[in-house]
């Protein structure tokens, strides 16, 4: 950023610099040579002086660049803005060009994913939109072992940080881990700019910039094998995507199978890609419209299932596609489905119903001889085009009730009937006058158009009812689902009710497959079940569904038409990730320990690392010293000497015990000596455990408060912890006040300090092991006071809450029980 700057200035652009936090590093600071700094504005808060970026000076001096360091940056409690991007925000607004710096970890979409590959939780996080939104966006590179470089010559950290830096957070492997993060964070934002660019100049030809593999699904069984192929063919580029699309037709009307394309989709999804869907009469310009515009490279599709025939009469969604495609390759796959036709539950998903086609038959053939013989008394009366009409409103009839060819055969029927009883010269075949001839072909004609476009229209008002039934069951899966009722019982339980089922089990194959085993009890374990005997074994249900190779839904008490077995196949593979993810939450929870006590470990070791070897070095140079025999020390310096020696070890003993302690707490195997106690005793001794800062404490409380229960020598370690960090944590020629009083059966011992004190929000973080609040301080002590003082406090049946102090700083209340013991 300051190289950048002194460019700007060489180039003759107005820059200052608003705000560069240089660390104390001494080339950071010989870059800022040259450039004008705006004053930095000071902020008091609880007493301590504060500098921010000054907003308001930045503005009035009006310049054309402003260099602004951190762009994650929290301001301190009573500014105006409480981020730094958001000062910045408003320095854009009043046109001043900014440039600003952030690192990857502080991104708000990645904190959680830091998080887990660093172990250190980023307070301090700027929103993705904040950054995208940049013009411009540079990544300053570095591999890791140059970057350990820089720290290790100590450009970075002073040197008595280095040792502990390298070996927590800025190991080869979290900073190989940022280091990718940052470059696919980037790569998205360059894919983002390539989209706008090519949307904005009208580019539909595909850019090669990066390998995208769409693959067409139908909803077939073949869309497995498509699914698997379309994979390989990406895994075969680094970086390239699988995005899988399936197009459904304008009406909604689709013949594709539900649980078929769930599973497909499940099956892209794990192998890394993403599914999609969209709408479209026109399939192969649906597919190249949705493959142009994701900038797709390769498209797969599967060889066609129609016969022979019908490849004659179209050439088919393959061809046409291959052949519009120009720069997008288009893969035809052969799979087991091909020249199989559709199957015969496909075909006939949108036929009426037999009763419906049986009826329409009766009507035709009782229909036709009944309104011949009606019509015959009226023959004189009525003219040969009234005649037609009334045969027509048969057909017509004939065709909403069985379809287009019982339709058809009255159609035939009735110009049979018309020229024999009503056409002169009746009862013969032959027709005198042409106009009649006309009027009889042109009666066959419309009688056939409009059988076909009723049955059509009968046809998709069925399907329309029965697609609506199915989203109005999927519908209420997708808000069981939603609702956060995927438990497998509760699903199970949903389905049954569904169906009206009598029982529904879920059943996984103990064993390798075999050919009979579907019939062998000892061969499946139930999962899940709901309502009454489930079936053991596929073979005893009434209906099952293979999910997998080795997960069977199974289902008792009647037989389910095709039709309801597609909703039944989504509530199977619904069930299938239901398991998936309660045996996923089930590891977690098996894994959670273990990760508890890896971050138990690493943070200790983490922590102790400095806390032992400060007090050891201490320990072992004053020793040394005095076992010099080059140096010839006075009294006083082998009396401070040793005091040093002393004041270490006994340092290195409270770090062992609190250890301990902590480890003992946590195990459970705590041993305590509850016993009446009296506040009067306890806080002098503990605050002539505080050695040296003693002076600082004062205690103001009555003698006559009543005992409480507690064990003495846990109890003054409590308040040895919490005024120690009382002391360290107050402004120098503030005391640290410690007073008791009762109240509702408890005797509450308060240590009120007034140093800066702790956000609301952090009140219980500051109790959580090997922590210390900001990690601003290496030497600030390995982070178990506070946390060894609750569990201890809790142990012994109280309680330690924190609460601000008026006027500033914080107050750790510990709350015990009165004694009822004499």
């Amino acid at each position: 950023m300051l190289g950048e700057g002194r460019r700007g200035l060489e180039r003759g652009r107005d820059v200052v610099v608003g705000y560069v936090e240089t660390h104390g590093r001494a080339r950071t600071q010989a870059l800022l040579e040259g450039l004008e700094i705006i004053p930095r504005r000071t902020l008091v808060h609880r007493g301590v002086a504060f500098t921010e970026l000054d907003v308001e000076a930045v503005i009035a001096r009006r310049p054309g660049v402003a260099l602004i360091d951190e762009l994650a940056h929290t301001n301190v409690p009573g500014s105006k803005n409480a981020k730094r991007w958001q000062d910045i925000d408003e320095i854009l607004d009043a046109g001043i060009d900014v440039v600003s710096t952030v690192n990857i970890q502080h991104l708000e979409s990645l904190n959680d994913v830091v998080r887990q590959i660093t172990g250190v939780p980023q307070r301090e996080t700027v929103p993705d939109e904040v950054v995208r939104r940049a013009d411009q966006i540079e990544l300053v590179d570095m591999s890791p072992e140059a970057l350990r470089r820089r720290m290790a010559h100590g450009n970075v950290y002073p040197a008595e940080k280095v040792d502990t830096a390298l070996a927590n957070y800025f190991r080869v492997g979290n900073l190989t881990a940022l280091r990718e993060l940052a470059l696919l964070w980037v790569a998205g934002k360059v894919d983002e700019q390539l989209d706008r660019y090519r949307a904005e100049h009208g580019i539909a030809t595909t850019w090669e910039a990066r390998e995208r593999v769409v693959v067409a699904l139908t909803g077939g069984p073949e869309g497995d094998t498509l699914v698997r192929r379309a994979a390989r063919i990406a895994s075969r580029s680094k970086g390239a995507d699988l995005l899988a699309v399936h197009v459904t037709s304008a009406d909604g009307l689709t013949g594709a199978d539900p649980a078929n394309l769930a599973r497909q989709r499940t099956l892209v999804e794990s192998m890394g890609g993403t599914y999609h869907q969209v709408v479209g009469d026109d399939v192969p310009r649906a597919l190249l419209d949705f493959a142009r515009g994701v900038n797709a490279t390769q498209l797969v599709l599967g060889a066609s299932r129609r016969g022979r025939f019908a490849q004659i009469l179209a050439r088919g969604v393959g061809m046409e596609t291959t052949a519009r495609s120009g720069s997008i390759d288009v893969h035809m796959v052969t799979h087991p489905e091909v020249r199989k036709g559709r199957r015969a539950r496909e075909r006939s998903r949108a036929a009426l119903t037999r009763r419906r086609r049986v009826t329409g038959w009766i009507i035709a053939l009782a229909g036709l001889p009944l309104l011949t013989a009606a019509l015959l008394p009226f023959r004189a009366t009525l003219s040969l085009s009234s005649d037609i009409l009334l045969f027509l409103s048969l057909v017509v009839v004939v065709a909403l009730t069985g379809g287009t060819w019982p339709a058809i055969t009255a159609a035939v029927g009735g110009f049979l009937l018309l020229n024999w009883y009503f056409t002169p010269p009746t009862h013969t075949w032959t027709v005198a006058a042409p106009e009649n001839v006309l009027a009889l072909v042109v009666f066959v004609l419309v009688a056939a158009a409009v059988s076909t476009i009723v049955d059509l229209a009968a046809r998709h008002t069925r399907e329309a009812v029965r697609a609506r039934a199915d989203a109005e069951v999927l519908s209420t899966l997708a808000g069981h689902v939603l609702r956060g009722e995927a438990a497998l019982p509760s699903l199970l339980g949903r389905l049954r009710e569904t169906f009206a089922l009598d029982s529904v089990a879920l059943l996984e194959r103990r064993r390798a497959p075999t050919p009979d085993d579907a019939s062998v009890p000892s061969a499946w374990r139930i999962i899940a079940t709901s309502g009454g005997p489930p079936s053991t074994c596929p073979g005893q249900a009434d209906t099952d569904v293979q999910i997998n190779e080795n997960l069977v839904l199974a289902a008792r008490g009647r037989l389910l038409d095709a039709s309801d077995r597609r909703v039944l196949e989504a509530f199977a593979a619904e069930a299938a990730v239901a398991l998936r993810q309660e045996r996923l939450r089930q590891e977690a929870a098996r894994a959670e320990p273990l990760a508890e006590a890896d971050r138990m470990r690493t943070a200790l070791l983490a922590a102790v690392s400095h806390d032992l070897r400060t007090p050891l070095s201490a320990a072992k140079a004053a020793v040394e010293s005095l076992l010099s025999r080059e140096v010839r020390w006075s009294p006083q310096d082998r009396e401070e000497l040793l005091a040093t020696a002393g004041e270490s070890l006994a340092r290195l003993d409270r770090l062992v015990a609190n250890l301990l302690d902590m480890s003992r707490l946590q195990a459970g195997v705590l041993g305590l000596a509850l016993e009446p106690v009296s506040v009067a005793e306890i806080v002098p001794h503990a605050i002539d455990e505080l050695g040296a800062a003693a002076g600082r404490v004062k205690a103001d409380f009555s003698p006559a408060l009543p005992e409480i229960d507690a064990d003495p020598a846990l109890l003054e370690r409590v308040l040895v912890n919490l005024m120690s960090n009382a002391v360290r944590h107050s402004p120098a020629g503030r005391d640290v006040l410690v007073t008791a009083g009762r109240r509702d059966g408890l005797v509450e011992i308060r240590v009120i300090d007034q140093g800066p004190g702790i956000p609301r929000e952090a009140y219980e973080r500051v109790f959580q092991p090997f922590q210390r609040l900001g990690d601003r301080d290496a030497h600030a002590g390995v982070g178990l006071g506070l946390a060894l003082s609750r569990g201890l406090t809790e142990a012994m049946g109280g309680t330690l809450v924190p609460h601000e102090t008026p006027g500033g700083g914080l107050t750790m209340i510990v709350s015990m029980p009165v004694s009822s013991r004499p």
